[in-house]
């Protein structure tokens, strides 16, 4: 049996244990040897079995319980499969192999903040165990924890050659980096199953290769790709093969929306949706349907493709953040506490870097052209960008997990301790920036709005840039996409929870100004397409800076980056036009029973209903 097992003959391995006598049949290394090899065959019912037997033999051995519980995960019993790994982990805690099965019972299991846990336990016991890096990287990507999915795959363009199902997994997270050529690359390399699975899985790799270049805008490249995508190879899978074919026609969808056809991707979308075997691929297809008919005019099917988007969405973020549900649960809160006049005029003098060497701040609610503007600065010389990153956020994370109260604990910190805070915002935004050298760094996250404590505590003399645009329209714009963060993902769920979540941030924001007084320019959306040499002629005095030429040439300068991580990734590349000022009155009957949470911030920031 061992020989037949090392000669890769798991069937004689069977075959073989058959012949044994009654003696040998609970022999320890018999049923391990079967039960392996029953498991190889794909033979689960019986693989669980022969491990439940040995564990039964040997109770106080780890692995068996491990190898059961694999099994029955395997066969759908996730009930079994839980108590044999916690067995397991309670005789050996500190096996990484264990922590990582457990974490993938838990993704089976949709328990995804545990699964996070378990596979960083893993990864914390064996650090070069790739298999627990992909997984936990991927349950920090459902999670919305960018900063450690990051650090998980910190060199994973190099891993070994993956399964083709991983390779589709890790390339389209490292592409969400700024990694195209090591998701390529992954793709390229990745380990095929036999026929007739492989036919299937080059499809969908040729999919996933489509998507990854029309996400970073190598429109060129992306066609190529489209052609070893034929439709009528789509249309000829086998019926089970819903998968690959509802993904090819997503990629296709895609191309045809970017060649100005959205009746063509309506269709395409609408079939990728009737197809979609989980929320993932019916949340995608839904907002892809939504964008295609929204274009051609069909507004109030728009509507209901977008219904069906947000109703998948809302199940993936169910699973991460539960405490969301709630209808007065507030996605976007930052701290309940604020910082007073009077709590502010206590806070110890620090010295602090002055405004040319301090971040450019891009801030404003999410869909209100700070993509837009950031690509401008970027096109400047004088200017670098970083695209979305969450450093001043985290920077607050670091307070609290250290016991400090936030936004409270600002008041005592010491020069040492504010220079640390500079220390690691600046070492975090050069990875991302190594080029960044002498020109001003361009930190644009819209949220940080709701940061300005953080802000005025490391860099009190940094020029703050606010972007606006009418409400409504910043409501529609965010209810219409896909957002990949599970807290945003709820507060975008509904019109009214958005309402709600837009006035909050504005209720917090001019609540800090009042205190703070940082240095603001209002950069309005409208006011920029109707005059844009005018506007960067304003930002060009608020910065300082000459030049402001240089900044209209932002949409070649777009299409010239590798990636862009927001969903306007496609619009900056047009250049400036109106399309999208007053879009909402297309939909001004969902808006009705908005519109008085939102009156205030519309009569307040200037605009009109």
């Amino acid at each position: 049996m061992a020989a037949a097992w090392n000669a890769g003959d798991p069937e004689r391995v069977v075959a073989l244990a058959g012949q044994a006598t009654p003696s040998w049949q609970d022999d320890e290394a018999v049923l391990l040897l079967l039960g392996l090899a029953q498991q190889a065959c794909g033979r689960v019912q019986q693989a669980a079995t022969s491990f439940r037997r040995l564990a039964q033999l040997r109770p106080e051995v780890s692995a068996h319980w491990n190898n059961l519980a694999v099994v029955c995960r395997e066969a759908g019993d996730l009930a079994e499969a839980e108590q044999a790994l916690l067995t397991a982990l309670a005789l050996a805690p500190d096996d990484a192999e264990v922590h990582y099965n457990l974490g993938l019972l838990r993704i089976q299991q949709r328990q995804w903040l545990a699964a996070r846990q378990s596979l960083l336990d893993a990864v914390q016991l064996s650090p070069h165990f790739i298999e627990a890096r992909l997984q936990a990287a991927h349950a920090c990507h459902v999670c919305g924890d960018n900063t450690q999915q990051e650090a998980l795959l910190d060199g994973a363009g190099d891993w070994p050659p993956q399964t083709a199902e991983h390779a589709l997994l890790l390339s389209a997270m490292l592409s969400v980096q700024d990694e195209l050529d090591a998701a390529l690359r992954t793709l390229a390399r990745a380990q095929l199953p036999a026929e007739p699975a492989a036919t299937i899985m080059r499809l969908r790799i040729a999919a996933q290769r489509v998507l990854l270049y029309e996400r970073n805008n190598r429109l060129d490249a992306a066609r190529e790709a489209l052609e070893q995508l034929p439709i009528d190879a789509l249309e000829a899978l086998p019926a089970q093969a819903e998968q690959a074919r509802a993904e090819g026609w997503r990629a296709h969808a895609a191309m045809a929306m970017r060649a100005g056809d959205a009746a063509v991707a309506a269709t395409l979308q609408a079939r990728a949706l009737a197809s979609a075997s989980d929320d993932e691929s019916r949340a995608a297809a839904a907002f892809g349907l939504a964008s295609a008919l929204d274009r051609q005019g069909h507004y109030a099917e728009a509507w209901q493709a977008l219904q069906q988007a947000h109703s998948a969405q809302r199940e993936i973020a169910r699973h991460v953040v539960p405490e969301l549900l709630a209808t007065d649960s507030r996605p976007l809160q930052v701290s309940a506490e604020r910082v007073g006049r009077d709590e502010h005029a206590r806070w110890r003098p620090l010295a602090a870097p002055d405004s040319r060497h301090s971040p450019v701040f891009v801030v404003g609610f999410p869909r209100s052209g700070t993509t837009l503007l950031e690509q401008m600065l970027d096109a400047h010389p004088d200017f670098r960008s970083m695209d979305e990153r969450a450093h001043v956020h985290d920077l607050i994370e670091a307070m609290q997990l250290v016991g400090q109260r936030y936004p409270a604990d600002l008041a005592e910190l010491s020069q040492q301790d504010a220079d640390q805070l500079r220390s690691v915002y600046w070492r975090q935004a050069r990875r991302v920036a190594p080029d960044l050298g002498a020109r001003r760094l361009v930190d644009k996250n819209p949220l940080n709005m709701l940061c300005l404590p953080m802000i005025m505590r490391l860099f009190p003399h940094a020029r703050i840039i606010l972007c606006l645009r009418h409400p409504c329209d910043v409501l529609l714009s965010c209810y219409m996409q896909s957002f990949r963060s599970p807290a945003f993902m709820m507060l975008c769920s509904s019109l009214p929870r958005l309402a709600q979540g837009y006035a909050h941030a504005f209720e917090q924001w001019f609540a800090d100004t009042e205190v703070f007084a940082p240095a603001v320019l209002e950069w309005r959306y409208e006011s920029v397409v109707s005059g844009l040499d005018e506007q960067l002629a304003r930002l060009g005095d608020f910065l300082e800076t000459t030049d402001t030429p240089a900044m209209t040439r932002f949409a070649e300068h777009a299409r010239g980056k590798r990636f862009i991580s927001t969903p306007s990734y496609a619009q900056v590349t047009e250049g400036v036009h109106r399309r999208a000022v007053g879009r909402w009155q297309n939909h001004r009957r969902q808006f009705e029973p908005v519109l008085p949470v939102l009156q205030p911030w519309i009569e307040r920031l200037g605009y009109r209903r």
